[in-house]
């Protein structure tokens, strides 16, 4: 019996010549094809359909499919007493796309227990360019006027898809989860993407849908491909957030 091929794409090929998500391998999990380029309508065409880019520098682009996926319904965020509580002595403030750039360059710093990053270059670029374009968004938490912690991630219609966060102060990633999701609540947001489960996303109310599952509701989520423009402005203190 031959093993399974993965599919090569060229950068001349169109944004929609990825194979169907469902034909993604099983070892490694959801690994669905190589090579393409990181532009702006790639990469678009492939979070709509449920695929995303990851891969470490020196290595071609990867794409990814997972089965089962892991994501928030950002009503569903599960705030504990004692996270409410720490948020609501925190003295946080969060601030929506007016850091992105200093967010993704912390996201891919070096981490305990991890040698390199999946936070190429050219990661860096292809997300700061959909950033100044309207379709990435990065969460900031500030303590005493110093970045402690945020995300970035893209939205497409009704659908967050997350990428990557950091914490420099205890439950700092978790207020900007927290923040996030009442932003997507208000909204009308029907889904966080999370990509692949970890116990931290977890315990903040993440759960696994199968791949299928999770297709049928971007098919829904991402129409119309709009871009979401409603974070709030300036910095507001997260007990502002209804915390």
């Amino acid at each position: 019996m031959k093993s399974p091929r993965i599919t090569w794409i060229s950068s001349e090929d169109p944004p929609e010549a990825f194979p169907d998500a469902g034909s993604a391998f099983d070892t490694p999990d959801g690994l669905l094809a190589a090579g393409g380029d990181l532009s702006e309508a790639r990469l678009l065409y492939a979070y709509r359909h449920a695929i995303f880019p990851w891969f470490d520098e020196g290595q071609p682009i990867l794409w990814w499919s997972p089965d089962p996926r892991c994501i928030i319904r950002p009503d569903e965020f599960h705030l504990s007493r004692r996270l409410h509580r720490y948020l609501r002595q925190s003295g946080f403030e969060i601030s929506f796309n007016t850091a992105f750039s200093e967010i993704i360059t912390k996201c891919a710093e070096d981490r305990d227990g991890q040698q390199g990053t999946w936070i190429t270059s050219g990661m860096t670029a292809a997300y700061s360019n959909l950033h100044r374009n309207g379709w990435a968004h990065s969460v900031e938490v500030w303590s005493d006027g110093e970045l402690c912690g945020g995300l970035y991630g893209l939205t497409i219609g009704k659908a967050f898809f997350g990428e990557s966060m950091f914490s420099r102060h205890s439950n700092a990633s978790k207020a900007a989860m927290y923040a996030l999701c009442q932003c997507l609540m208000k909204a009308g947001f029907s889904v966080l993407d999370c990509q692949v489960e970890s116990p931290h996303l977890l315990s903040l109310g993440a759960r696994l849908i199968p791949r299928a599952e999770f297709v049928t509701m971007l098919s829904a989520a991402c129409e119309p491909q709009s871009q979401f423009l409603s974070f709030p402005v300036g910095r507001v203190r997260i007990t502002d957030l209804n915390c």
